[in-house]
């Protein structure tokens, strides 16, 4: 196969390290890609959604497999752009339609889709422009806490949990009103708040069977006992303890089962990853929301979980034969940790200059996020940086092997959160 990855990210990175492990795999690109990435392929400056020029990149190289890492290309449809291509249809994209891809690009479509197919989610209500005077009544006699959420993308930041009525009032207002998320607030989902814990399941599915990867559980909150605003993830932790096998079973019972056989019964193409972001509230599954891709840091964790051959398992998507797959799961824990720029999520400073980066072991890998190579050094190039994967036989081992080697690596403003796993450990 030669191989078009699309995105920058530490979850394109270990994509990267993974599929370069395949016999399948004979050569491959990555756009734009890090300086990690860079280690296993060639890094190619396109944009992830400039879907023209990555046409004319496929054409150029004979590309026989695009493999989109983020949302945003499958939002905006490349599978669709693909299949719509005579010079380009038969190179399959590892993603999902379009219109299969609004399970993560509008909180309402995903919220009716589970409400058809008795998928057990929080109660909620849709509102807009024209319900808008309908919402704010509905708000101010709502139980608080109450959430919020951003219909479409809104780069991780288009949910707001509060706990006063009125100020719920003036957030709702600015996101229909005042456009807040842009486009993304137009309209905006009312939802029930549950109290539990989260974790990350993750299944690789051709729309009619699917197989199902290693869970994880990530790490949102900037601050230390996860306090503090949402970041994009500051570390992972995999298997999650409390997801057993009794747990797993009514997740693939109550949510995997009747999302697949929902996909195949309303004919809507699906060839990819289906993250769940679920919560467990009383001991039972519950879902807070679908992605159409791998998560981020979940991936530095899942993917060297991951025993199979990752393209073997692409390959059987694409040949229609996944159901005959089997999927196998290192026994040993995964725990990541996020190095980040100082300030991040807010005002940050790129290009600081990163130093003792180890070499990669069987036991530890470093994977690169916001980052590139200039004249021989690696600078920071955003606000994630560098996720760090332990692999042991127990989670607390893991977790100070990830800990000792985050405070080895350096460059200046260098942040990151000492408690990964804390509830467990």
């Amino acid at each position: 196969m030669k191989i078009l990855l699309l995105g920058s990210g530490g979850r394109e990175h270990a994509l990267a390290w993974k599929m370069t492990q395949s016999t399948l795999c004979e050569q491959l690109f990555i756009a734009p890609g890090n300086a990690g990435t860079a280690q296993h392929g060639q890094n190619v400056d396109i944009a992830v959604s400039d879907f023209k020029k990555i046409k004319a990149f496929c054409l150029e190289n004979a590309i026989t497999l695009v493999v989109p890492g983020s949302e945003e290309p499958l939002v905006k449809g490349i599978y669709d752009f693909f299949q719509q291509d005579e010079a380009l249809k038969h190179i399959p994209v590892m993603g999902p339609s379009a219109y299969a891809a609004q399970l993560e690009g509008s909180k309402a479509f995903a919220k009716q889709f589970m409400s058809r197919h008795n998928i057990p989610t929080a109660a909620y209500r849709e509102f807009d422009e024209s319900t808008y005077e309908e919402g704010v009544a509905y708000l101010r006699q709502h139980a608080t806490p109450i959430v919020l959420k951003a219909d479409g993308l809104a780069a991780g930041k288009g949910v707001v949990i509060l706990e006063d009525r009125e100020a719920a009032v003036t957030e709702f207002t600015q996101m229909i009103r005042e456009a807040k998320f842009g486009d993304a607030s137009k309209k905006v989902v009312v939802e029930q708040f549950l109290s539990g814990i989260e974790l990350s399941v993750f299944v690789l599915t051709d729309g009619k069977s699917y197989q199902l990867l290693p869970s994880a559980k990530d790490y949102k909150r900037i601050g230390e006992g996860d306090t503090g605003l949402n970041t994009g993830g500051m570390g992972a932790v995999s298997p999650v303890p409390f997801a057993d096998k009794a747990f797993m079973d009514q997740v693939i019972e109550q949510v995997i089962k009747p999302t697949v056989d929902g996909l195949a019964k309303e004919n809507i193409v699906y060839n990819g990853f289906i993250f769940f972001g679920l919560i467990r509230v009383d001991g039972a599954p519950f879902v807070i929301e679908y992605n159409c891709r791998m998560g981020d840091p979940e991936t530095e964790v899942v993917m060297p979980r991951l025993q199979n051959d990752l393209l073997e398992l692409f390959q059987s998507v694409i040949d229609g034969k996944l159901s005959a797959q089997k999927v196998y799961e290192d026994s040993r824990v995964a725990t990541t940790v996020m190095l980040v720029a100082g300030g991040y999520p807010e005002a940050y400073e790129k290009g600081k200059v990163i130093t003792n980066i180890p070499v990669q072991t069987q036991d530890q890998l470093v994977f690169q996020a916001g980052t590139k190579a200039s004249g021989g050094d690696i600078l920071t190039n955003g606000g994630r940086v560098l996720t760090i994967t332990s692999l042991a036989s127990d989670l607390g081992i893991a977790l100070s092997h990830s800990r000792q080697t985050a405070e080895s690596i350096d460059f200046e403003g260098k942040y990151y959160r000492r408690d990964i796993g804390f509830e467990f450990v």
